[in-house]
């Protein structure tokens, strides 16, 4: 297999006397979906921040694209072409897709009226239509506030503009949750799409049987560290389950 586009190597981050991670390395390869699992409490929610910026590890360095980094904020990460969707979406509700999709980004009108600040909303609308359709997300209306889209839409929104803006590697934290059974399999399939689309996914997902469906390789996290990691389709359920429980010790198809 060649060089990882992304090797998390030896993570420590305490919060006064609870330890989240301790030493937790990750890995990631171009094009393909990996899934971080672990029971509540196994770091990764922290580990996913540390890569995307948003808190600072106390030891251990990530290297991207076969280089050391220092990934000190959000920008940075973006900066890298690492977008994330977190649990909350971080969607404005009163605003449309498109805008949405632009959102912190937007695109200025050609000229004197851009330079006085007025938007290119048609401009906007137009790349969005492009963006959505080339992921198959389906969404009626472009200028409904998504407020009153479907939680799978509003979803696929979040979904489309990490997209749209990341360069190599999309971080999906729980972007099944609290879906019904359609909105699920529309999320997977987005989620495939992407990997097709040739950027890398990592998926934080609860769900097992959801990671099974999608995913190219798991790797496991359990008390702070990376106990784990399977081919998904050379590792059964019980494997993985025996990984985050402890009954499977340090298991590794790299």
């Amino acid at each position: 297999m060649s060089a990882p586009l992304l090797e998390v190597r030896g993570i420590e981050k305490r919060y006064d006397s609870v330890v989240a991670l301790r030493g937790a390395s990750f890995t990631v390869h171009e094009r393909e979906v990996v899934a971080l699992v672990g029971d509540n409490g196994a770091g990764k929610s922290t580990l996913i921040k540390a890569i995307a910026g948003t808190i600072q590890p106390d030891a251990g360095e990530i290297w991207f694209d076969g280089r050391l980094c220092s990934i000190d904020s959000p920008r940075a990460a973006r900066e890298l072409g690492i977008e994330v969707v977190h649990q909350d979406l971080a969607l404005a509700p009163d605003l449309d897709p498109a805008s949405n999709l632009y959102l912190g980004r937007e695109l200025a009108r050609p000229g004197l009226l851009g330079r006085l600040g007025f938007l290119d909303t048609r401009e906007m609308e137009a790349q969005s239509t492009y963006v959505f359709k080339d992921l198959g997300v389906k969404i009626q209306n472009l200028k409904t506030p998504v407020a009153t889209l479907s939680g799978g839409q509003q979803q696929a929104t979040a979904v489309a503009r990490a997209v749209n803006w990341a360069g190599r590697l999309v971080l999906l934290d729980e972007p099944t949750a609290a879906l019904g059974v359609e909105q699920t399999g529309n999320v997977l399939d987005l989620i495939r799409r992407v990997r097709d689309n040739g950027l890398s996914v990592v998926l934080i997902s609860h769900n097992l049987p959801e990671v099974f469906e999608v995913s190219d390789r798991i790797e496991v996290l359990r008390m702070g560290q990376r106990v784990a990691r399977f081919a998904t389709k050379q590792c059964s359920l019980e494997d993985v389950v025996g990984a985050m429980t402890g009954a499977l010790v340090h298991h590794d198809a790299s």
